[in-house]
């Protein structure tokens, strides 16, 4: 009788360590399902990044400060500011999502194999700025509006990355109006991918607008290359 007593008092422990031991790891060990940015850059970071996110931000207009290198209050504004009008997260912290709307490549995303996180991210986002702009439009028209975005990038009068060219100040309706936050289609995200693979329908044409819609006299002054559905190409 003691002898039953003792081995079912050390199988009662042995199953109540295998327990404590799971509730342990599960409080430790983030649920596999849960996003982590690898790196987050916030108040009180500092160097090249810091710098680099804020000379993106300053470029676009969301920051006023000085270019210094140090996550601080201003910089935290800038970021939320940048957050809030791009469909991120809120919380002025500069984790992976919100460094790849800035086109920053983040370390996690520069030791991903062959930069392919990097490029996804890439096509997601000139997907939505597609997806804002040419929504509704022929499928070569939604190609065409992905290659202006990418001539932009090899042509020094713009900047030179995607996310630089999207999010230059007033450069895209999709932008000011919050289009690029829709509801995203399929075929924004193939014609995306056209785009980045070098399809070019437009012609080499770094500007576009819709006659219908434009009131800049300006735009109607530039060479017409072609029209696509209701958009017009232009030099």
């Amino acid at each position: 009788m003691l002898k039953r007593t003792f081995k079912t008092r050390y199988i009662c422990i042995y199953v109540l360590a295998i327990l404590m031991a799971f509730v342990i790891s599960s409080i430790i060990m983030p649920n596999k399902n849960e996003r982590v940015d690898a790196v987050a850059y916030k108040f009180g970071s500092t160097g090249d990044t810091v710098r680099e996110i804020q000379t993106r931000l300053k470029r676009w207009g969301y920051y006023t400060a000085d270019i210094d290198g140090i996550y601080g209050s201003r910089t935290t504004a800038a970021v939320k500011k940048f957050q809030g009008k791009n469909g991120l997260v809120v919380d002025g912290i500069a984790g992976d999502r919100t460094l790849a709307a800035l086109g920053i490549a983040s370390q996690s995303n520069s030791n991903s194999n062959n930069g392919k996180v990097q490029n996804n991210q890439e096509v997601m986002l000139l997907a939505r700025l597609i997806n804002g702009e040419a929504r509704g439009e022929p499928y070569e028209g939604q190609v065409a509006v992905g290659a202006v975005v990418m001539n932009r990038t090899r042509d020094p009068r713009f900047p030179s990355t995607i996310a630089g060219v999207i999010y230059q100040p007033g450069a895209f309706t999709a932008i000011v109006d919050g289009q690029i936050n829709a509801e995203i289609l399929q075929s924004s995200i193939n014609a995306a991918r056209d785009a980045l693979n070098g399809w070019d329908p437009s012609g080499g044409a770094v500007f576009y607008y819709n006659p219908e819609k434009t009131t800049n006299q300006w735009i109607w002054s530039r060479p017409l290359i072609k029209v696509i559905g209701k958009h017009r190409f232009c030099k």
